[in-house]
């Protein structure tokens, strides 16, 4: 998982141009190499990326940014995806966009990903016909329709940071509130269960990400649940094989089942 946030973070005060982003973009392919590479469109609010006329809001997590901002910002939105198209060609790369709240947000998003294809087509310029598109499962609206969402993906990602903050409204760097953020809460189990029955009915796959992904009590309960895709920093992958190895799948799902009710 490439998040290409950093990549403009990193270029501020200016944009990266379109040819810088291929750049960055065919490295990141290339490192991937058959595996493949999954590459975020950007996960930015307005505050972080000023574009046109942003004006301060007074909650960010709920304002203009990621999937909202980019719709918001076609040019430079137009540009993002144009790159990662391009870089396409040179080995396997899939589209994800964040923060996906409404069905018309997916299917709005993938207009530009088909309207991009075409320029590129006409210009004669390379790239992956098939590239695979997918939506971050990240808050509650999104879980509420995953069953209408993924007849519009190729593949789910499930943002659990954001989603067990939303769902449980707790603000987990907020040391008031922080002890509150729990991922093993029956909604949070039950909004995941719901996720992976969508994507299975659909033949999708669904990946999750997040520290849930990580931690080794989580990892059992993911299995419990159905799941056997797990986005996760480098460092973390030998623990969760051995995990994941040691687990019996039947009494996971007897686990989950026990949680869930």
């Amino acid at each position: 998982l490439y998040r290409s946030e950093f990549l403009f973070l990193n270029s501020l005060p200016a944009l990266p141009s379109e040819d810088e982003q291929t750049r960055v973009f065919e490295q990141v392919a290339d490192a991937a190499g058959k595996h493949g590479a999954t590459i975020r469109t950007f996960d930015l609010g307005g505050d972080k990326l000023p574009l046109g006329r942003y004006e301060s809001e007074q909650n960010p997590a709920l304002g203009q940014r990621a999937l909202r901002l980019a719709l918001g910002s076609p040019d430079v939105f137009r540009t993002h995806v144009r790159a990662i198209l391009r870089a396409s060609a040179r080995g396997s790369v899939r589209i994800l966009f964040p923060m996906v709240a409404h069905v018309e947000e997916m299917r709005s998003a993938r207009a530009v990903v088909a309207s991009c294809m075409a320029e590129l087509d006409a210009e004669g310029v390379p790239f992956d016909r098939r590239i695979a598109v997918g939506a971050m499962i990240e808050v509650p609206s999104a879980v509420l329709v995953a069953d209408q969402l993924a007849s519009e993906c190729d593949f789910f990602s499930i943002g659990t940071n954001d989603l067990i903050q939303y769902l449980l409204a707790v603000d987990r760097s907020n040391q008031h509130v922080a002890p509150m953020f729990a991922p093993l809460h029956p909604s949070v189990l039950r909004a995941l269960r719901r996720v992976i029955e969508a994507s299975d009915a659909a033949g999708i796959p669904s990946i999750v990400c997040g520290e849930m992904a990580s931690d080794p009590v989580h990892v059992a309960m993911l299995v419990g649940l159905g799941y056997d895709r797990l986005s996760m920093t480098p460092t973390s992958i030998p623990l969760i094989k051995r995990v994941i190895s040691a687990i019996d799948r039947g009494q996971a799902v007897e686990l989950a089942g026990e949680a869930l009710a």
